[in-house]
């Protein structure tokens, strides 16, 4: 099929596959497949994609979505201040506790909303500041290298948005109460998110050597977000090691990940690639393809190299047809987005990480 070089960016898919709980985990083809329920992972992404959508078009049907998924992280969250993930058709959460993914997950979509503040209303900003605030005293428990790295971006958000960290009271009520004065202090944030920076910092530097830079013995999923989240906290931090490590190691993945042909090839998940060893070379999934971009496009930023731009534009067209099978993943009757690639050719399935993590993609590719 080769590389689409017009587009029609379709919005239509995501609202198909969510209902008045969430969206969908998984499709049959492009139909939800109720059996398999929901998940707090795919709300939270799909929060942010809908944010993005929003900040575009101002459209109250995406708002409706907004609030949709903020509800069911909302729904999610247990008295502790961690996330449930996984819920059956019938609503029923199936797991006391979620991954720590989940949790890391979770805080980047809130932080990422609270970050658009300006385009969305104060009381479903003020819902993301009160779901934040419940979950930091948990966030001291996360060893996940990937949860400790979402975690970072979601916070490091917070930091860069002004008003964020406060609630919005209404004119010209201002906080008074010990619990409204104590609500995201901020020189909390700034000393969590660099402590867990450090333990990421720390990690890589015990793991690397003989040319494997990188944090752990094996590269697997959500590998760019650890670079990724050391770039957003070297903004708070006058501490360059981090910032050395980021560019070390999203180098690193780089060469990993972009063949030599000149497409991104991200990392198969049927099998990952272990330290010395070769890259599988399927499963390759749109999640990747969206994160690598998301890295990339802060590096060019932090690091001032506008390289990492074409990088983040190789990781776009991948979805187009820029990859190893030449084939578009971008369904043109829908809009909605393939499963990924297997070794025979393309995964028909349609489910919500995949049309999420192209409409990102798409999005922040075109400043949308």
């Amino acid at each position: 099929m080769g590389i689409q070089t017009l587009l029609q960016f379709k919005t239509d898919y995501m609202r198909r596959i969510t209902d008045d709980t969430g969206i969908f985990q998984h499709t049959k083809f492009g139909v939800p497949d109720r059996s398999k329920g929901y998940t707090t992972d795919d709300n939270a992404r799909a929060l942010i994609a809908a944010v993005l959508l929003y900040s575009r078009s101002k459209d109250t049907g995406v708002l409706n979505l907004i609030y949709t998924y903020v509800s069911f992280i909302h729904h999610a969250q247990n008295k502790e201040g961690n996330f449930r993930n996984f819920m059956d058709y019938n609503r029923s959460f199936v797991e006391d506790h979620g991954s720590e993914d989940c949790q890391g997950r979770t805080l980047w979509a809130l932080g990422f909303t609270l970050a658009h503040s300006s385009s969305l209303p104060d009381n479903l900003l003020n819902t993301c500041r009160y779901l934040i605030n419940q979950a930091l005293p948990y966030l001291h428990t996360l060893g996940s290298p990937r949860a400790r790295a979402y975690a970072i971006i979601g916070l490091s958000y917070l930091l860069e948005t002004p008003n964020a960290l406060s609630y919005s009271f209404p004119y010209p009520h201002k906080p008074t109460t010990p619990e409204e004065k104590a609500f995201l202090p901020r020189a909390f944030i700034v000393e969590l998110i660099e402590n867990v920076a450090v333990k990421l910092h720390t990690q890589y530097e015990n793991n690397k050597g003989n040319g494997w830079n990188w944090f752990e013995d094996s590269l697997t999923y959500g590998n760019s977000m650890l670079p990724w989240a050391l770039l957003k906290a070297f903004y708070h931090s006058d501490n360059y090691s981090l910032k050395q490590t980021a560019k070390e190691s999203l180098d690193f993945l780089a060469s990993q990940t972009f063949s030599k042909e000149g497409y991104y090839k991200p990392i198969g998940s049927h099998g990952w690639q272990l330290r010395d060893g070769q890259a599988a070379p399927y499963d390759e999934q749109p999640i990747e393809a969206c994160e690598m971009l998301l890295a990339c496009k802060e590096a060019a930023i932090v690091l001032q190299d506008p390289a990492y731009l074409k990088q983040a534009a190789l990781c776009y067209e991948w979805y187009l047809g820029r990859n190893s099978f030449q084939t578009s993943l971008v369904d043109p009757q829908t809009g909605a987005c393939y499963d990924g690639i297997h070794s025979t050719g393309l995964n028909l399935n349609q489910g919500s990480e995949s049309i999420i993590s192209f409409t990102i993609a798409h999005l922040v590719m075109h400043h949308e």
